[in-house]
């Protein structure tokens, strides 16, 4: 273990990190620092995530590294989305190994030391209409969709004519009794948000099934 990991360790707290806070602990020539974490990624005690972006390995962090919170860190402002917030809503079966964000970008994908993490563009008037901020055991923040953003989100991408809760229980395996549980609050806030016709009849048609 080299002077650099040994100084991460025991000055910076949190569980991802940049270039400036390794700056911030002394390490401020770049030569220097660009050997020291080439050693330190060769001997597996450091991870790059992404350029700039690192974290240690898992046997040195104080923390357990929240997969939601780095989708943020890696390409942000985005937030969880689509059948990762579905799964975390607990309303489809299967397991779902990428981490899939909306962000205001263009569609990106980042496999990573930590996980393979997708992000998609939908046009939309506010990013952050229908997201809840929520917080880890640990502090870390991070934006996840409600469930009928996550579904409007969905419709849009994979370019669904769906209208009603019928599909939702035959293509995504949602369970009706889940369906009917949605909050009318959430239909509401992002009605107006999306420009796409698809969505639009999406939300509506849900809403009256739902709420009629």
């Amino acid at each position: 273990m080299n002077r650099l990991v040994k100084a991460i360790i025991k000055e910076i707290p949190q569980t991802l990190f940049r270039v400036h806070d390794l700056q911030a602990i002394g390490f401020r020539d770049d030569q220097v620092r660009y050997g020291l974490i080439k050693r330190a990624v060769a001997a597996g005690d450091l991870l790059i995530i992404k350029r700039g972006l690192y974290a240690l390995a898992p046997e040195y962090r104080k923390e357990t590294l929240n997969p939601y919170y780095a989708a943020q860190i890696i390409n942000g402002p985005s937030y969880i989305s689509l059948e990762t917030a579905l799964s975390v809503h607990g309303l489809i079966p299967e397991a779902v190994y990428t981490i899939t964000s909306v962000a205001n970008k263009q569609a990106r994908t980042f496999d990573t030391s930590i996980g393979y993490f997708s992000y998609e563009r939908v046009p939309q008037k506010i990013l952050f209409s229908g997201v809840s901020r929520e917080v880890d055991n640990f502090g870390y923040a991070w934006m996840l969709a409600s469930p009928v953003k996550a579904l409007a989100d969905y419709v849009y991408l994979h370019k669904k004519d769906w209208t009603s809760s019928k599909e939702l229980v035959g293509s995504l395996r949602i369970e009706i009794e889940d369906i009917y549980a949605f909050n009318k609050s959430d239909f509401e806030e992002i009605f107006d948000n999306y420009r796409s016709k698809r969505v639009v009849s999406f939300l509506k048609g849900l809403y009256t099934e739902i709420f009629k």
